[in-house]
């Protein structure tokens, strides 16, 4: 019997990928040759001021703005080479998208409103049942998931959302100031469950913000000015 002192080891498994994005709109060079990798897990917190190009990028790695040059990767999926029809379902079940506003239907409860992402990926009664009440239970609204829009606070509002978001179970979540019309301690609240969703489950999240309090649950913190990312 022979044993060997190397052991195999697979490259950390990468979430998202961007290789020298450029973007402009018109004259307007937006991306200037962006470089960004995240792995499965991870937690980055992406600033910078209006205008320095963090709205474009994340509307890119949607694939909703295509690239002039460059490569962005969800997953192994390269956003180029995908069909209209297949970055719709890039988007539906690989991306979570939490928004500053919070986006809810008014006239659906919070359950409603997280079980109408269900349908719209086509999860089965059954089985969108369980995922959302799984959910708003991860979020600690059970007690408030009859509950309209208007009758929650801010801060249950964005959990809904989160969990809306969370429905399809991605891989990549992109959070956008999720925590900037909030009260610091709701805020918290919204930034420990992003941390609880990447260390128990290795979603990588990308978090943007102008608020430096919210990157303590990051592992990285990158700066962006002028369509070009900086490390801090």
């Amino acid at each position: 019997m022979t044993s060997s002192s190397q052991s195999s080891t697979k490259p950390e498994r990468l979430a998202l990928q961007v290789i020298g994005a450029q973007k402009s709109f018109g004259q307007v060079s937006v991306l200037r040759g962006v470089n960004l990798e995240i792995k499965g897990g991870e937690r980055v917190a992406l600033m910078g001021p209006s205008g320095s190009g963090k709205s474009t990028l994340l509307n890119c790695i949607c694939g909703i703005e295509p690239l002039d040059r460059g490569t962005i990767k969800v997953g192994e999926k390269n956003l180029s080479a995908l069909s209209n029809r297949e970055l719709e379902k890039l988007r539906r079940h690989a991306i979570g998208y939490v928004f500053q506003s919070f986006h809810l239907l008014p006239t659906l409860t919070a359950f409603e409103n997280v079980e109408f992402s269900a349908q719209l990926v086509g999860m089965g009664h059954s089985e969108r049942i369980r995922r959302v009440s799984e959910l708003i239970d991860f979020v600690g609204l059970s007690h408030r998931k009859d509950h309209l829009p208007d009758a929650l606070s801010g801060g249950e509002r964005q959990r809904v959302a989160l969990a809306r978001a969370l429905i399809h179970q991605p891989s990549l979540v992109l959070a956008d100031e999720p925590t900037g019309s909030l009260d610091s301690e709701a805020g918290n609240q919204v930034l420990e469950l992003l941390k609880t969703l990447s260390e128990k489950q290795g979603v990588a999240i990308l978090l943007v913000t102008r608020d430096l309090a919210s990157t303590h649950i990051c592992d990285r913190v990158i700066s962006m000015k002028d369509g070009a990312l900086t490390v801090d």
